[in-house]
């Protein structure tokens, strides 16, 4: 399977691993999915690894010489709208908008090596939370030299990218390299192509010392905020924080947080 997913102590490791440049098939956005699912349930796993084989690309983006499902305009437009009609069928589109569109509450950290380009950053942006960059590292959205626009908007690319950095990757369909990367906050850290997965499970590592709940509480606070007024926002994060407290006292300290 191109897509594997394992588990080594409280830490859930995805491996993208299709061809010279890991490109993603149909196929593989279920697989994706599936294994995203079983991460977020396990409750002995508390953070995430992102990684592909090889050196020469993290992903290159979506594999545009796979057969398209349907041939008739009819049957495209009736997968388009009713994307998931046949659940048996893992080339059926819809797959990586479910991808993208569900909820995580647990931290992924991603490894980045070599190209990371349409899907690829897609997937980036959407499924890691903190990245670590080779020096070789190359980001882009390339489908506007393909008439495909849109992957922009597809990737919330406004809320990781200042909107002049954003439009330029995506009106240009230029790559930024990891220098670039790193300066406008696209990663975190940039180091030596060799170190790149060591450094990424190191800090997977350092996060997964944390109790699960609190983990969990800085997840979903932040996640769930982003689109909240500021009253609404504290609101919020005062519930989930009083939660987690309960949790963690006994209970005849509980009940003094009734009268605080």
């Amino acid at each position: 399977m191109p897509v594997h997913y394992e588990v080594e102590g409280a830490i859930g490791i995805f491996t993208v691993e299709n061809g010279k440049v890991n490109v993603f098939d149909p196929p593989m956005h279920r697989a994706l999915f599936e294994a995203l699912e079983r991460f977020e349930r396990d409750p002995a796993v508390k953070v995430g690894l992102l990684r592909a084989a090889g050196t020469r690309a993290f992903s290159a983006g979506d594999d545009l010489k796979f057969p398209q499902a349907g041939q008739s305009v009819e049957q495209r437009l009736e997968r388009h709208f009713y994307p998931l009609a046949d659940g048996n069928d893992p080339g059926y589109p819809g797959w990586d908008r479910s991808v993208m569109a569900m909820r995580r509450f647990k931290p992924v950290v991603a490894a980045v090596n070599g190209w990371c380009l349409g899907r690829g950053l897609m997937y980036l942006l959407h499924l890691s939370d903190l990245r670590i960059a080779g020096r070789g590292a190359r980001f882009g959205m390339p489908e506007i030299r393909y008439g495909m626009g849109g992957a922009g908007a597809m990737s919330l690319i406004h809320r990781h990218l200042p909107r002049t950095v954003a439009l330029r990757l995506v009106l240009t369909g230029e790559p930024i390299d990891a220098a670039e990367a790193l300066r406008v906050n696209l990663v975190n850290e940039v180091v030596d192509d060799g170190e790149v997965e060591a450094t990424a499970r190191a800090l997977a590592a350092q996060i997964a010392r944390h109790p699960q709940s609190a983990i969990r509480t800085e997840m979903e606070a932040y996640g769930r905020v982003e689109d909240l007024d500021r009253e609404s926002a504290l609101a919020f994060a005062e519930h989930l924080y009083r939660l987690q407290r309960l949790a963690a006292t006994t209970p005849n300290d509980a009940i003094d947080f009734k009268t605080t």
